[in-house]
């Protein structure tokens, strides 16, 4: 089974080096962040897991760090960690979206029991998606290929197979255009023009498109102001049950 991938937050390097090796013996594979803007940067990365976040951070707080990552990243396990017992902070973590809440000190078999819980009780993952169609053909991932009902094949890149996939991961939810940029090309906010994403968008809109006519389905819609999301049309196929690692 793939180990499961935990982002640390903590200034202290001492904790945070602690926090590491702790996760690397339990299992788990981790990467670490002094700071709020790096943690959050890290955390909207492919393929975490869990958060572990202190709230007293340079840069940026854990709260806000927190308010930031649910924009994106809404299902994604977070516990809070820190010395701020009080309730309110626990309360206030909570009510932003946090999914535990543990003060220090704590100890190593405490803190892998309380992640194996939240990581227990997160819902389940969609099952990938190997395809999308609609009336007009079916675009396969595997083979970042187009087929049309009419037998014409179009090829298509890597990262407009990787556009088409999140949005079939997520159907019925606005992708934005930085979310696009994180989770299909690897990067965070404000390195590269959004517009970007428009061009290829426009160009894969070309691609899918098998005729002339009007009629034709929509694969992609643009939700003005928000970004895009799959036409009402479309259909995925997914590979099998939902992954559970």
């Amino acid at each position: 089974m793939k180990r499961r991938k935990v982002v640390v937050v903590e200034d202290e390097p001492a904790i945070l080096q602690g926090l590491l090796d702790v996760l690397e013996a339990g299992g788990f594979d981790s990467v670490g962040a002094s700071d709020g803007m790096t943690g959050l940067d890290l955390s909207r990365r492919v393929g975490v897991d869990l958060v572990l976040l202190d709230l007293l951070m340079p840069k940026m707080d854990g709260f806000e760090v927190l308010i930031e990552l649910r924009k994106t990243h809404p299902a994604l396990p977070v516990i809070i960690l820190t010395a701020r017992g009080a309730e309110e902070d626990r309360v206030r973590g909570l009510r932003g979206g946090a999914d535990d809440y543990v003060v220090k000190p704590f100890s190593a078999r405490e803190l892998l029991a309380r992640i194996e819980a939240v990581l227990r009780r997160t819902p389940g993952r969609p099952a990938p998606v190997r395809a999308i169609s609609t009336s007009a053909g079916t675009v396969d991932f595997e083979r970042c290929e187009a087929v049309f009902a009419d037998g014409r094949r179009t090829g298509l890149s890597e990262m407009e197979t990787g556009v088409l996939a999140h949005l079939a991961a997520n159907p019925g939810r606005v992708i934005s255009r930085d979310e696009l940029l994180m989770r299909v090309w690897g990067i965070g906010e404000g390195n590269v023009e959004t517009r970007a994403i428009d061009m290829h968008i426009t160009r894969l809109r070309s691609k899918l498109k098998p005729s002339e006519s009007k009629d034709s389905p929509d694969w992609i819609v643009t939700v003005r102001g928000k970004g895009y999301m799959l036409g009402p049309e479309v259909t995925t196929v997914a590979t099998g049950p939902a992954s559970t690692e």
